[in-house]
């Protein structure tokens, strides 16, 4: 959060808020974000897709009009894709092409092609610009008696077929400004 807050503040200065155009200056936040969409896709499971031809994966035939389901959050923790795949590592974009728009199979938050979400940039934009102002604005410190081991990072049942945290994370904001 620290190196997060670093870069948000010493871009922005003293203008009082990021906007929407300084986002793109603030990569290290876009590793993070990218990073989040690994570990806790929107959406385990993307909607179902129908094949339209027969073929073989892993040596098994798929068929015409058979359904499929893609694991958007299995594949975010695949080890043959990720090195310590269970890990919080913002750096692993470092240097990467990789981005959630779903060129790249390996992140697929949003899925890909024509069914692709159509809010992918609403949602991002959403995201990015709140987590900067939030990392922009307040010092953030856990509860009185609470320790960073005892924040539960476990995934819950959300609304339909999305996904949230088990039991909520509590924080308390420090006003800067």
């Amino acid at each position: 959060m620290k190196k997060a807050q670093d870069e948000v503040r010493n871009f922005i200065g003293d203008k009082g808020k990021v906007t929407e155009s300084d986002i793109d200056n603030l990569l290290y936040l876009k590793m993070i974000v990218k990073e989040i969409f690994r570990l806790h896709p929107p959406a385990p499971l993307l909607l179902p897709r129908e094949t339209m031809s027969h073929f073989k994966i892993n040596g098994y035939d798929i068929y015409p009009k058979m359904l499929i389901q893609v694991n958007a959050w299995a594949i975010g923790r695949d080890p043959k894709h990720w090195k310590n795949p269970e890990e919080f590592i913002p750096e692993r974009f470092m240097d990467s092409s990789i981005d959630f728009k779903g060129q790249n199979f390996e992140l697929l938050p949003f899925g890909s092609g024509r069914r692709g979400c159509p809010g992918i940039y609403t949602a991002t934009t959403t995201i990015e610009l709140a987590l900067a102002n939030l990392l922009y604005c307040f010092n953030w410190k856990l509860p009185d008696g609470m320790k960073e081991e005892d924040i539960n990072m476990e995934e819950g049942v959300g609304l339909s077929l999305t996904t949230g945290k088990k039991t909520a994370l509590n924080l308390v904001p420090i006003k800067l400004f």
